[in-house]
């Protein structure tokens, strides 16, 4: 019995590439591209470069935007890999099925089935807020007088104007692929025109001297608040804080890799798409953070709107309403990401059986996984208009830097995969090393050139350990200073240090498959470890709520999971 409950939640998804896709080929590369930048390009390209500068990293904040790219850029690597690898719809879920394993697939696509609707929830009120603040507020005045809340965790109001945002992009991503990446791709030029023209506008008020500010030249109002002046004025440490902040506002320009049964030429275009997405999103963020400090003092711009802040300040009061169209244009797309990607998880976890399976049905006219678009709308519509998303934002994040863990670990389990026609050729050269010599097996002293199931076990097993030690460590920078005795903290330091450095070595010398690809990571496996360690340290810098949220909501998936999803698996042969 035992035995057969560890085999159906660690059985793996066979994937067939050549098998037919259901869904509508109808993207191209600038398509992949486009969703990839509008999932990244949100309001915080008008919104987080001016709120870092003034209070955590001033004129440096671009530096921050840098630090954060080569992080985005370890797990970009991996996504490309992937994707090239596994051409299924369902993103990271897809990829932990075939690498990992049946439950750790459903936890994941469980998360991010809940993240992306706390997205789209997130985006739809943003949006409707939006809306409303060029309305002076008439839509908040009006409901909140005929149909006041004032329950805990709920809205003040019910956001019908939200309701309905979701109702319209779920009805335009119901009608085909085809209407709707149009509309996406015309909001994202739009958002990239909008950013292009407030950057020029900008350039003829740039001053190198906001970059040399002295500390003696800043007001008593702002002196105590600005640090030290200058272009460091929190110093190093301020840009290295500033970083998980920029990290979070590069989050989806992976988007694309969900596209794999909808795009022309998956396993070519997918990786591309993803690097220059991320590029681009490098290049906007870093542009707008180097602007805006040019123009304006760090320590006196507005957190909350720094665009519009500085335009009002220029005396350039009409620009204000360029930003409005390219603001309204960016959450469009970043919302156009979230209700693009939950259906497709949806789909792909019902036609795997681990949810109910008429989920999975696709429209036969459109192409789209109809059943999943309409429900999956409908509950990010409830959400939206009656709870408050200030509680939740911090469980979309999770979501993805989950998502980013997993995808480097999955990278590295398929590496190390071992294929029957491998175990028969060295079968005979595994039976020279004695069973008992195990640092032999582990370093492979045997220079063993071919993956098989026994090297790809002491992988694994290497991998497991690795992400283990990496939750240890990055536990210990972030709260064993204060936990800690001094004597302690570094003694656990320095012996994790040496047990992920020791996992690598080991990692390192296994054989790896010889599986042709059309992308690789470069130096595996240190990349895809690089990346699993900075996604874990920056999932500790979230508060205790999130965390608590985020295993309750495992709590409910796994009673999901083994109550349904475990006996109606496709991949169980005793169904």
């Amino acid at each position: 019995m035992i035995q057969e409950f560890l085999s159906a939640i660690i059985r793996r998804k066979n994937i067939h590439n050549e098998e037919p896709n259901r869904l509508a080929r109808v993207m191209k590369l600038m398509d992949l591209v486009a969703l990839g930048v509008g999932s990244a390009l949100g309001l915080g390209l008008y919104v987080l470069a001016g709120s870092l500068a003034k209070s955590t990293s001033g004129p440096a904040t671009n530096l921050a935007f840098i630090l954060a790219a080569l992080i985005s850029l370890l797990s970009g690597l991996c996504y490309a890999e992937v994707a090239a690898r596994v051409r299924r719809t369902g993103y990271v879920y897809v990829y932990t099925y075939v690498a990992i394993g049946e439950l750790a697939a459903f936890i994941v696509g469980w998360n991010l089935i809940i993240g992306c609707m706390f997205g789209a929830a997130s985006a739809a009120s943003a949006i409707s807020k939006h809306i409303d603040s060029m309305l002076d507020k008439k839509v908040e005045k009006t409901f909140a007088e005929w149909m006041p809340i004032n329950v805990r965790f709920l809205a003040t109001y019910p956001d019908f104007l939200s309701m309905g945002i979701i109702i319209f992009f779920t009805v335009l991503l119901s009608t085909g692929m085809k209407s709707s990446k149009n509309f996406n791709n015309i909001c994202t030029s739009l958002n990239l025109i909008t950013m292009l023209t407030a950057v020029v506008a900008c350039l003829t008020k740039v001053d190198i001297n906001n970059w040399k500010i002295s500390v003696n030249d800043i007001d008593e109002t702002h002196r105590k608040h600005a640090g030290n002046g200058g272009f460091l004025p929190f110093g190093m440490a301020g840009v290295i804080a500033a970083t998980p902040n920029c990290f979070f506002g590069y989050t989806g320009f992976e988007s694309s890799s969900n596209a794999s049964e909808e795009a022309k030429n998956p396993k070519r275009d997918i990786p591309i798409a993803i690097m220059i997405s991320l590029l681009i999103t490098l290049m906007s963020y870093f542009t707008i953070s180097t602007v805006i400090t040019l123009v304006w003092p760090y320590y006196l711009q507005d957190e909350h709107a720094a665009f519009p802040h500085v335009f009002e300040e220029l005396g350039w009061t009409g620009v204000k309403w360029v930003i409005t169209v390219g603001s309204t244009c960016a959450l469009s797309t970043t919302m156009f990401g979230s209700m693009y990607t939950m259906p497709r998880v949806i789909y792909a976890m019902a036609n795997d059986g681990l949810i109910f399976k008429s989920l999975s049905k696709v429209n036969s006219v459109t192409k789209t996984p109809l059943i999943a678009t309409i429900c999956s709308g409908a509950v990010a519509g409830v959400i939206t208009t009656f709870i408050d998303l200030a509680q939740l934002v911090d469980f979309s994040t999770i979501e993805s830097l989950l998502s980013y863990t997993i995808v480097p670990v999955s990278v590295l389990v398929l590496r190390y995969k071992a294929t029957d026609d491998i175990k028969l050729e060295v079968s005979a050269e595994e039976s020279i090393i004695p069973k008992s010599n195990i640092i032999q097996k582990l370093f492979n002293l045997n220079n063993q050139t071919a993956s098989t199931k026994e090297t790809s076990h002491i992988a694994n097993c290497a991998i497991l350990l690795y992400v283990l030690t990496a939750f240890f460590f990055t536990w210990i920078l972030v709260h064993g200073v204060s936990v800690l005795p001094e004597v302690m903290y570094y003694i656990c330091l320095s012996s994790t240090i040496i047990g992920l450095l020791l996992l690598i070595i080991i990692m390192l010398r296994q054989p790896e498959s010889n599986a042709t690809l059309h992308f690789k990571v470069p130096c595996s496996p240190f990349i895809p470890c690089a990346s699993v360690t900075c996604n874990i340290y920056l999932m500790m810098q979230l508060n205790l709520f999130t965390w608590i949220g985020f295993v309750s909501w495992l709590v409910i998936g796994s009673l999901v999971y083994f109550a349904y999803g475990m006996r109606h698996s496709e991949e169980n042969l005793d169904k």
